[in-house]
């Protein structure tokens, strides 16, 4: 079920409603979530449904054998391990098997041997991605003693399939988001009132920014040896607006929602685009990902604990392992090893000049860091978008090689009301978050009728600003 579905417009109210005002006990409204999470998901295919079910039941029997086992690490240690390994086993059957057999089978064939892989004919499952790592980081914590075990397994459930953040996060800690399904909820009306106003400001993100982008990025993209290199750049800049728009749009959805049900999801975008270096923006773009490959993945690798050398291979590995999560494909391994790189690069940089960690810069420093930055995340995202390395590189070509600006006005006149949306999306990004603090206080503020006459106001400037064609969350491909 898509967030910007018919669907899903009957689906959330009445849930909302049997929520509040039927299942009252804490009880019964985590059964019900488990319940119509359970149908939201099954609504893609419900045969997949199995295969969460199986995930979230190991995940809570690793955390009860933990307990159990407390006078033993070195058993507690082979539960953890046998977990983590069962949960990327799924994963990487249904995402990446067929992918390494295929390359396998090209590298053998290099050398004249041939090898007769079988490839499996299934899907994707949607969100699998997103709901394995939220299981792995309960293992992880209740190992590490972060946090007690849960006895409660229906909680455990909700905590793992909870709808909103359920196909494409934010990626939930256990640590923030299980002891939310332990205590008692009650209805905030000032909570619930944000909530609607961070799903409309979503919708708006998604439907009129992104899904308009959309329409231009698909044509540029799939017909980029008709275009000249100005085009191909726009289209670059484009994309990356996009991307934006939809990603960030679906977690402010997803925000919004949790709230209408007295749930706190981690904030997951901030601003990524006035980054003034390539480390700020990782610690503002998908800051549930980047944050969960920090936690579990980079600092287990050794961090930065064993020199300059070893700190700079780590981050490396950790971004190629962050390039192959969102995809079995060479474009995604080699869009994480860009940054890989260009982490490796800056921490090095910021050790040759002596720069501290959280440092400031200011002034033409800071606005030179920012466009570099942005330059440099728009490069990447070409590798990122295209399903083939080779016509990325002969994007690259053609936008340092071919330079017609007489085709610009035509494409101008084409896309006019996406360049408009462009315009209002680096307006609307810049924006400083004082802004957007004072008009969740305004929105707050405001008596019930003014309130409902806003909302109108939003839904009714979406519907006639949203794009003709609907386009799927770029994210849920992961």
């Amino acid at each position: 079920m898509l967030f910007n579905s018919f669907e899903f417009l009957i689906f959330l109210p009445v849930v909302f409603l049997l929520y509040w005002f039927v299942f009252k006990s804490l009880k019964w409204q985590n059964l019900f979530i488990v319940a119509v999470s359970y149908l939201f998901y099954g609504w893609w295919d419900a045969r997949f449904l199995i295969l969460i079910a199986f995930t979230t039941f190991c995940s809570f029997g690793s955390g009860i054998l933990l307990e159990k086992k407390e006078g033993d690490r070195n058993l507690q240690k082979w539960i953890s391990v046998a977990n983590i390994l069962l949960n990327l086993l799924i994963l990487a059957i249904f995402k990446y098997y067929n992918f390494f057999a295929e390359n396998l089978t090209q590298l053998f064939l290099t050398f004249g041997l041939q090898l007769d892989w079988v490839t499996l004919d299934i899907l994707l499952p949607v969100g699998i991605s997103f709901y394995t790592f939220q299981a792995l980081s309960y293992t992880i914590d209740v190992y590490q003693h972060k946090m007690k075990p849960t006895h409660d397994i229906v909680a455990f459930f909700a905590f793992i399939s909870f709808f909103p953040q359920l196909v494409a996060g934010p990626i939930e800690r256990a640590t923030h988001l299980l002891p939310q399904f332990l205590r008692s909820r009650s209805f905030d009306y000032a909570k619930a009132t944000d909530g609607m106003r961070q799903i409309l400001w979503g919708l708006f993100k998604k439907l009129v920014i992104a899904d308009n982008c959309a329409v231009a990025v698909n044509q540029i993209f799939e017909n980029y040896y008709q275009h000249d290199g100005l085009t191909l750049f726009y289209g670059a800049v484009l994309f990356t607006f996009q991307i934006y728009g939809d990603f960030s749009g679906y977690s402010d959805i997803a925000i919004g929602t949790a709230r209408l049900f007295g749930i706190n999801l981690m904030r997951n975008f901030n601003f990524p685009y006035f980054s003034r270096d390539i480390a700020e923006f990782w610690r503002r773009w998908h800051i549930s990902l980047s944050s969960w490959l920090r936690d579990y993945l980079y600092i287990s690798l050794g961090g930065n604990r064993h020199g300059k050398f070893r700190q700079y291979l780590n981050l490396i590995i950790t971004m190629f392992l962050g390039g192959l999560w969102h995809g079995a494909s060479w474009n995604f391994v080699l869009w994480g090893m860009f940054h890989g790189v260009a982490l490796a690069l800056h921490k090095a940089w910021m050790t040759i000049i002596g720069r501290k960690k959280g440092e400031e810069s200011h002034g033409v420093r800071r606005f030179l860091g920012v466009i570099i930055t942005f330059n440099f995340v728009c490069f990447c995202w070409i590798f990122f978008r295209n399903a083939d390395i080779h016509n990325s590189m002969d994007m690259l070509g053609q936008i340092f090689t071919t330079f017609r600006p007489q085709l610009f006005p035509q494409l101008l006149e084409g896309y006019w009301r996406v360049f408009a949306l462009m315009a209002l999306g680096f307006l609307l990004h810049f924006a400083p978050d004082s802004w957007e603090n004072a008009v969740c206080r305004g929105v707050i503020r405001l008596p019930f009728l003014g309130k409902a006459l806003l909302m109108v106001a939003m839904i009714y400037l979406v519907i006639q600003m949203k794009s003709s064609e609907i386009q799927p969350f770029i994210y849920f491909q992961f």
